[in-house]
Parts: C-alpha cells; sequence; structure tokens
C-alpha cells in the first residue's frame, strides 16, 4: 500500500504544473462562470482557483494582532464623534517596544494598527491634516505613534498593516470637511506636494477623484512609502455617519496599493474578507474559494459575506464568477476596541484566546485579535500575561509534531506546502505509523491550496484501537489548513480518510499533536429569582473539549470553589455544591483539579430580579414583551413597534436601592434595533421623574455584547426608566436583550 502511494507522490510532484487531470483551465485567482456552463464543469473551474502569493503569505501568517488606540482610549468611547479637541489624546508616554515583546510571545507574526479610525484622529505626522497627533500634546506635537511601531516591529521581526478608516467623521463634521462636500470629480496628482516636507518616493499618480478621495489617496501615498513595508491593508466596511453621498474610489486606491506596496493583501476588498462577526465566531465549514456576483478584480464595492454559507456547491452553481478570497477571525481581548479601564472591562483568559486561534488558524481563516493599549501607553499587565500564556501554550503544543519520525509518505510528513499525496485511488486515505505508542489529541491536515486549490468536502481521522480501525474525529472542508480537536488516543497507527471531494485530493501536510489538558472554564449565571448556578462553560461553536461536560455531573476529581466578596477564590474557599440565591455584588469561582487551578471565572450581579415590576412602556410586539427585557434570559428580548422615538421601558425596582449604573446587554438574534443613545430617569413614586444620565453605545451591530454606563453620580430610587433617542442598525424599533442595575 505505502510503495503505491510512494509512486503515486512522484506522479503528483513531476505534474505539478499539469493541475488537475487533464483539463485545460489555468489556475487563477478569479475565473468566470459561462451561461452554459454544467455543475461539473463549474466544480472543475473552482478546484482552479487558487490564492495569490500575497495570499498565501497572509495565511501563512495564521495569528495575528490588530492595536486600537487614539482619542477613544482617552474619552473611553467606542466610536468617536470626530469633533473632539485633539488634545484629550493626552498621552505621556509610548511603549511599543513591549508591545511587540508581547505579540512576539504570544506567536503572532504580523500587527494592523488604526493608523485612522472613523473620528479622523490621524496617529502619524500627515501633511494633509491638523487633526491629529501634530494638534496634541504628545512629544510637543511632534510625535508619530506609527513611526514608533515601524521601529519597533523591524526590531521584533513584526509584519506590519495598516488601518485606514474611509469613514471619517471629522471631514464630516467640519465646516471646511472635505467628506461629502459634492466636490467635482477633476484629475489630481498624488501626492499633492507640501512646502518643505518632500517625498523621498517620486512615484506620481494621476486620478480622476473629488476632494475627499484626493485626501484619503494623499494619506495612503504617506503610510506606504514612510512606514513600510506594508503586508496588509484594512478598510473597515462600517459607516457611522454619511453625508453628500460621498463615494469612494476603490479603483484608485487599489492601484496605489498595488504599486507602492506589491506584496501587501487588501482587506474587506477582494484579498481578504470579514468573518460576519465580532465575537470570534467561526464557521464549521469555512470555504475560500467563495461565490461572486460580479468581476472582484474590477469591482469598485464589495459587501461583506456574513451568511453561514459562502463556498457549497450549491452557492458556487449561482456564482457568475468564482474568486479566492480568504477570511480573516477577528475580535478583541477586551470588551470592545478600544481600552477602557483595568477594573469593569473584561479580559479574555488563555484558554479563550487558545480556543479561538485553533478554531480560526485551524479553520481555514486566520486569527486577528486586537489588543488595545491603555493610556500610559502599554498594554495592560492583564493583557500581557494572557498573550504570553498563549504563546507558551501554541509552543508547548504545536512545537512537537508527534509523527516527525513516523513512517508512511514523506511527501506530507516533510511539512512542507509545495510537496503532497495526489490521491486518485478509490481508497482516498493515508495511513501514518509510528515505531511506539504516540498519544494524541490534535491533527493537523492541510490541502496543496497553493497549486490544486480547495478540494476536500468531508473528511475524518481513524485510530488503530485494540485490532481496529476507529473513528476519532470529522469535519467537513480542510483548505489551507484544519485542526481536528478530539479526547485523547493512544496507538501506534492512524488514519486520514477522504469521504468527500470535489476532485481528487491533494494533501499536502499531516501532523499530530497533544495539548495539555487543563481544567476547563466555568460560566456563572443567575435566574430572575437570583439564584445563581456554577456550571462547564457551554461551547458556542460546536466544539467540546476532552471532559468539559465532566462538572456537570461534579464528579469527586473535580471542585468548584467560590468566593462572593470579589476575591480570587482557592480550595480554602467555599466549595460550590448546589445553586444558591445572591442579591447582588461579585461571584468568582475556580476549578482545582489534581492541584491544577484553572481559569478563574468572576461574574458582578447587579439588582436581583425577583421583585420587578413593569410599570410602563412605550410599546411591544406580542411576540417580544417588554418583560423579557428583565427576565434574566438573554434568548428572550422586549421589541417595540416601529412607532418611532423615543422609545421607553419603566420599571419598578421593589424597593429603593442607591444605583450607579446600569448595563444594556443587546439581543443577538436580529441585526438590528440597538440600543446607540438615550437617557435615564429615575423616579421615587414613579411619575416624577428626573434625568440620571445621557448614554450612548456605538458599535452594537458588528459587537453586540453586554454595555455598562457608569451614572455620573449615584442616586437613589425605587423606579427608573430607560429611554432610547437613538437606533442601530436595520428596522425601526428598539430592541432590548437584558436590563441591569448595579
Amino acid at each position: 500500500m505505502i510503495n503505491r502511494f510512494s509512486s503515486l507522490i512522484v506522479l503528483a510532484l513531476a505534474s505539478a504544473t499539469a493541475i488537475a487531470q487533464t483539463e485545460n483551465i489555468p489556475l487563477a485567482n478569479t475565473i468566470r462562470i459561462d451561461g452554459n456552463d454544467s455543475k461539473d464543469l463549474i466544480i472543475e473551474k473552482a478546484v482552479h482557483v487558487v490564492p495569490t502569493d500575497n495570499q498565501l503569505s497572509a495565511l501563512k501568517n495564521e495569528f495575528i494582532a490588530f492595536i486600537h488606540f487614539g482619542p477613544n482610549t482617552f474619552t473611553r468611547r467606542e466610536w468617536g464623534t470626530g469633533m473632539e479637541d485633539p488634545k484629550v489624546f493626552d498621552l505621556k508616554e509610548l511603549h511599543t517596544d513591549q508591545w511587540c515583546e508581547a505579540m512576539k510571545a504570544a506567536g503572532m507574526k504580523m500587527v494592523i494598527f488604526t493608523a485612522k479610525h472613523h473620528d479622523g484622529f490621524v496617529l502619524w505626522q500627515s501633511r494633509y491634516t491638523t487633526h491629529g497627533v501634530m494638534s496634541s500634546n504628545f512629544e510637543n506635537g511632534k510625535g508619530d505613534v506609527l513611526k514608533a511601531l515601524a521601529t519597533s516591529c523591524k526590531k521584533y521581526g513584526l509584519k506590519l498593516g495598516i488601518y485606514l478608516s474611509p469613514a471619517d467623521l471629522f471631514q464630516i463634521e467640519s465646516p471646511e470637511g472635505l467628506y461629502g462636500n459634492l466636490s467635482k470629480y477633476t484629475t489630481r496628482t498624488i501626492p499633492r506636494e507640501v512646502p518643505g516636507r518632500p517625498f523621498q518616493n517620486k512615484t506620481k499618480f494621476q486620478f480622476n477623484v473629488d476632494d475627499y478621495n484626493e485626501y484619503f489617496l494623499n494619506q495612503l501615498f504617506e503610510l506606504l512609502t514612510e512606514y513600510g513595508p506594508i503586508s496588509e491593508v484594512w478598510f473597515d466596511g462600517a459607516t457611522p455617519k454619511t453625508k453628500g453621498g460621498q463615494q469612494y474610489n476603490y479603483i484608485a486606491w487599489k492601484k496605489l496599493i498595488h504599486t507602492l506596496a506589491p506584496q501587501a493583501v487588501i482587506f474587506g476588498k477582494e484579498d481578504v474578507r470579514w468573518c460576519g462577526n465580532e465575537a470570534g465566531g467561526t464557521r464549521d465549514t469555512e470555504w475560500n474559494v467563495v461565490a461572486y456576483s460580479h468581476n472582484p478584480d474590477t469591482s469598485n464595492y464589495f459587501h461583506d459575506m456574513t451568511a453561514v454559507d459562502l463556498g457549497s456547491r450549491e452557492k458556487l452553481y449561482g456564482a457568475k464568477y468564482l474568486h479566492y478570497e480568504q477570511a480573516e477571525t477577528n475580535t478583541s481581548i477586551r470588551e470592545g476596541w478600544f481600552y477602557r479601564d483595568d477594573t469593569s472591562q473584561k479580559v479574555r483568559s488563555a484558554d479563550d484566546v487558545f480556543d479561538m486561534y485553533e478554531r480560526a488558524a485551524g479553520g481555514n481563516s486566520t486569527f486577528l485579535l486586537n489588543i488595545p493599549p491603555n493610556r500610559d501607553g502599554k498594554f495592560s499587565v492583564e493583557d500581557v500575561s494572557v498573550l504570553n500564556e498563549t504563546g507558551k501554550r501554541l509552543s508547548e503544543t504545536y512545537g512537537n509534531n508527534l509523527f516527525s519520525k513516523a513512517s508512511g509518505l514523506r511527501a506530507v510528513l516533510d511539512n512542507d506546502l509545495s510537496t503532497y499525496v495526489l490521491l486518485d485511488h478509490p481508497a482516498k486515505e493515508i495511513i501514518i505509523t509510528t515505531a511506539s505508542p504516540v498519544t494524541i489529541n490534535r491533527f493537523v491536515i492541510q490541502e496543496a491550496v497553493p497549486t490544486h486549490s480547495e478540494r476536500v468536502e468531508k473528511h475524518a481521522v481513524d485510530a488503530w484501537v485494540n485490532g481496529q480501525w476507529q473513528e476519532i474525529a470529522s469535519a467537513t472542508n480542510i483548505g489551507y489548513k484544519r485542526i481536528l480537536r478530539f479526547p485523547e488516543v493512544t496507538s501506534t497507527k492512524f488514519r486520514l480518510r477522504i469521504v468527500a471531494s470535489r476532485f481528487d485530493p491533494v494533501i499536502a501536510t499531516v501532523a499530530a499533536y497533544k495539548y495539555k489538558t487543563r481544567p476547563p472554564q466555568l460560566q456563572i449565571n443567575r435566574d430572575a429569582k437570583g439564584t445563581v448556578t456554577i456550571a462547564p462553560l457551554e461551547d458556542n461553536f460546536g466544539w467540546n473539549p476532552h471532559r468539559e461536560n465532566a462538572l456537570k455531573n461534579l464528579n469527586s476529581d473535580i471542585k468548584i470553589y467560590y468566593t462572593l466578596d470579589g476575591s480570587e477564590p482557592s480550595s480554602s474557599s467555599k466549595l460550590y455544591t448546589q445553586p444558591f440565591k445572591f442579591e447582588r455584588g461579585e461571584v468568582k469561582a475556580v476549578v482545582i483539579e489534581a492541584q491544577q487551578r484553572g481559569t478563574a471565572a468572576s461574574r458582578k450581579f447587579g439588582i436581583s430580579k425577583e421583585s420587578w415590576i413593569l410599570l410602563n412602556v412605550s410599546s411591544e410586539e406580542a411576540k417580544h414583551q417588554a418583560i423579557n427585557a428583565f427576565d434574566a434570559d438573554n434568548n428572550t428580548w422586549w421589541q417595540s413597534n416601529e412607532n418611532g422615538l423615543p422609545q421607553f421601558i419603566a420599571i419598578d425596582l421593589g424597593k429603593s436601592y442607591t444605583l450607579k449604573s446600569f448595563a444594556y446587554t443587546p439581543q443577538t438574534k436580529i441585526r438590528g434595533g440597538m440600543m446607540a443613545s438615550g437617557t435615564i430617569k429615575v423616579s421615587d413614586d414613579g411619575k416624577s421623574w428626573k434625568d440620571a444620565g445621557r448614554f450612548t453605545f456605538g458599535n452594537l451591530v458588528n459587537d453586540p455584547t453586554t454595555r455598562t454606563f457608569n451614572f455620573p453620580k449615584a442616586v437613589t430610587a425605587r423606579y427608573v426608566r430607560v429611554e432610547a433617542t437613538a437606533l442601530e442598525g436595520e428596522g425601526k424599533f428598539l430592541t432590548i436583550g437584558e436590563l441591569d442595575f448595579l
């Protein structure tokens, strides 16, 4: 069997340029579908759609960083208004070496920096605006955050990418702003020369553009010629506000990028696409060969691809173009994209980050994790600790390939994506044998996507146990990389089976690893009657780690300890044996198993909702009544009628409390009706109301996580009224998943 496979390797390698049987379809990044193409021909074309060299390089990064930094860091907002005084950027110190050291320790290969967010504030010394660091007190207006980061990236061997927001609230709101000013399209020379600030790069472009596109192109020129090399340009599709029907001339942007940064991929356009959420969610099947209704090579417009299915056969059959466009799975290490504080802003654990890495990088996409610097110009201690632990786990797990000395097909055991095995025989399987038993719980597979595209549609892995094959894991597609996770199994023989594929499978690498199992994470919940339960964290992404659910039975080997005063739990803390009543405060819990401590979980609870009563409401849908806004169930929500704004809900808390803040949890079932801003009112009698504060939340549709508003000063009241004055997302109705008062 192995000898026969070895001959197939030679055949596959010898025919590397004559890809896929005898077709005459050339490899390409984009292939057009003709109206009379049969389904078989469409699939044949699909297996000739391959990544560009730049895309392949980006895929190999696997784990990269995002850095959101700017005025929002100091105002504690998610989205600025554009009208902030530049001096709110009150940076006294900058520690980009510390950033890069932590990112390098985590195993990251590149960092993407928000050179300009939606507020229009620039973090480099641009020639074309004064709304930025040049008008702040940072280094007496001479500071350049991007320049410092670029220097540190070179020092630590990290690639650099730039985020330049097309949306620009400063250019919208300013009286002399260029965004949507209805200027005429004329021929403009890029870059526009500025006296006393010559460019070393003498490349010139001429584009037929309006004022704002000229401004944007001039700034792109600065970023791509004075801070490079730039490996990724990140275009956010968010538009907090528009004006004057402003259009973006992406065709011009692309020409400038391809000329000045020929090694860069472009996010949000034809190279790299958004995964569809900002929570680290991954698809079970992530195809990078996707269906297009227009030609991505010549398009000026790209929409977000958020559907669950983007590249199945049925999707491809309805396409006009097939295009390779890889996914980037992005989320933040903290609640929100910008730093707020080290007390109430939750930080993801190393368990979370490691899990997302395996699902994203091991699910045919790239993992992009945001780490926001604090107001001291550093990554906070907790964030650095998580990054270091994540890097340690990655090194411990994936630094030791347990198949490195195995026997079998060398082309799949050599960790080289350019060598591969063509499985054109009926069995379509690969068998790996080790000299002595190995214990594994991770299996990594890669297809030869640079030369043979994505082919596998379903696969499984077996281990030889007790004299027979036993399936230990299965999944759908593979693509650039698939990481399979399963309970530990010990054997000397393992088998990869291709169950279904679009064409003869071409496997480039196979490897096996062992992850050191750790105590599971916990989730802490409280129902409407104030009863707290502590249980294993339920996985939202369809994967149960080994023994994850063992805690549901609370067996004798696993114990949960908890505290109610905010202190760190230990083996001397109270042992959890059953649910308990808790009025309000912070619950912290941890698993301690065989002297090994897990990651502590914490949850701050507001006032118990057991005695809450609905006082009145502006309107409600029959299926989504107002009482759902305080039933302690995030699966239900209140939805108002489409009666315009304001919409409100008033609640009787049962007795008077001293209130310091309130929390709004959006519903996550529909992309609309989010409470973007509003007013909190309080009352002693439920009739006479006074304002307790005005709040604004941003980026709710893409990041529907709980938002907290701290009252300007504590208030004492029995009755509360939440009044929404602005909405975000689709629809003209208001939705509230849950309200809490602290």
